[in-house]
């Protein structure tokens, strides 16, 4: 398989050494650890919805007390019986692997129809680590225009003048994606939706792409969460997942997961997130294994309630642009309905106000919160041009959709008349 043969290709140099030896037995040890928990309580779920599974999968009792809830492990380091019995319980040392963050990993991996993911301290931190795993100096990146203002940042600032390069191009046509590949490219990376302007990515089409030229691909499908889609089911290698949004819903912790399709795949990124050191939290981990229980409600509600508030805000004099995936209007309404699962299009949305954005922002009311973030229980308004995106030059910006004027909303659980009439009462200010 290809994902096979890159991920070998690059643990070559180093497999056969002390170190490597070590970390694999650390790592499998601990994987198989965990697996074995899931083993003893969780072979019924199998059969199970996602709803379900999303509650129970990855994790069962504590085995000495019956607690409900995964232990903290806050310890750096396990106590071994002996030389010979070293690691035979999985586990040494906390950066390496701890038994609160496997099991979320572990979760994760379930979720999104993984093989196995790696959890860290931030989304981009799972960026980074994926980026830093499968390129080097001299080689080539194929990644969209319209992405998370911070992956634009670190390819450009950190990553450019470490030697890579990149090529920003439109990923709504995939015959664009496949004209930007060169000799060096060795990394496919899209954004389905796009961080903020919800554009799509035909994820079987461009992994269809990849493989016929033996290339990596990984999307960030953070706005959508596996409830929306999940791209390993759509051909991809690597999935990225900023946990602060969706996963913990409740603005509690912050996070990020890149989980693997293969065996393969995951060795090589769980031995970069050894290296970098940015294994996540236990605590944070035990948050966001309770946290992510509920994410199927909450997205059911944020969907239906972001559908409602697209459609008012079509209507509405002060709005000359509103884009939700879930609208007719939507220019990929087509792929949208065939690539997001049982009719949900998330709880992201945009608009175009006629106007001053700044003073829109600074006189809407609650329950709309202004602040950056997104995917929490308590909805979010953002003027994307001077908050989230800032970092942008101005021309890419504009060039990508992102205007002066645009308002990125992100829709939390709260009844949607209250929030309508607080941005109707805030846009007739205007």
């Amino acid at each position: 398989m290809l994902a096979q043969k890159i991920a070998r290709s690059l643990a070559a140099r180093s497999a056969s050494s002390p170190w490597m030896r070590y970390l694999n037995s650390s790592c499998s040890n601990g994987d198989k650890l965990a697996r074995s928990f899931s083993a003893k309580s969780n072979n019924w779920i199998r059969d199970c919805s996602l709803d379900t599974r999303i509650v129970h999968g990855g994790v069962c009792p504590d085995e000495k007390t019956g607690a409900i809830l995964t232990p903290v492990y806050m310890s750096t380091t396990f106590v071994q019986e002996s030389v010979d019995k070293y690691l035979e319980k999985g586990f040494s040392y906390s950066r390496t692997n701890n038994p609160t963050v496997k099991m979320l990993e572990e979760k994760v991996a379930k979720i999104e129809n993984g093989y196995d993911s790696i959890c860290v301290s931030t989304g981009m931190a799972a960026t980074a680590s994926c980026i830093n795993a499968f390129m080097k100096a001299g080689d080539h990146c194929v990644i969209t225009n319209c992405s998370y203002g911070g992956t634009n940042r670190i390819c450009r600032e950190q990553f450019v003048p470490l030697g890579m390069s990149f090529s920003f191009v439109d990923f709504t046509d995939p015959k664009t994606v496949e004209e930007s590949i060169q000799p060096n490219t060795k990394l496919i990376f899209s954004e389905s939706p796009t961080n903020p302007t919800l554009t799509l990515a035909d994820l079987d089409a461009i992994s269809e792409i990849a493989q016929r030229h033996g290339i990596l691909h990984v999307c960030d499908s953070t706005f959508a969460t596996p409830y929306v889609c999940r791209p390993l089911d759509h051909g991809c290698d690597l999935t990225i997942q900023s946990l602060t949004k969706y996963y913990d819903g409740l603005n509690i912790g912050t996070g990020g997961a890149l989980i693997a399709k293969t065996p393969e795949l995951y060795e090589r990124i769980k031995l970069v997130q050894n290296m970098h050191g940015n294994i996540m939290s236990p605590m944070t981990a035990f948050l966001m294994l309770q946290t992510m229980k509920t994410m199927g409600l909450r997205i059911k509600q944020q969907s239906n309630s972001a559908m409602q508030i697209a459609t008012f805000l079509e209507s509405h004099p002060k709005v000359s642009k509103v884009v939700y995936p879930g609208l007719e209007s939507h220019p990929q309404k087509e792929l949208a309905d065939r690539q997001h699962r049982d009719g949900l299009h998330g709880g992201m949305l945009w608009f175009d106000v006629k106007g001053d954005p700044i003073k829109l922002m600074d006189s809407i009311k609650r329950p709309w919160t202004l602040c950056e973030n997104l995917g929490a229980t308590e909805s979010i308004i953002t003027a994307c041009a001077v908050m989230t995106h800032a970092n942008m030059i101005r021309e890419d910006r504009l060039k990508v959709g992102i205007t002066d004027g645009f308002i990125r909303i992100s829709v939390g659980i709260e009844d949607p008349a209250d929030l309508i009439r607080g941005l109707d009462d805030a846009l007739n200010q205007l």
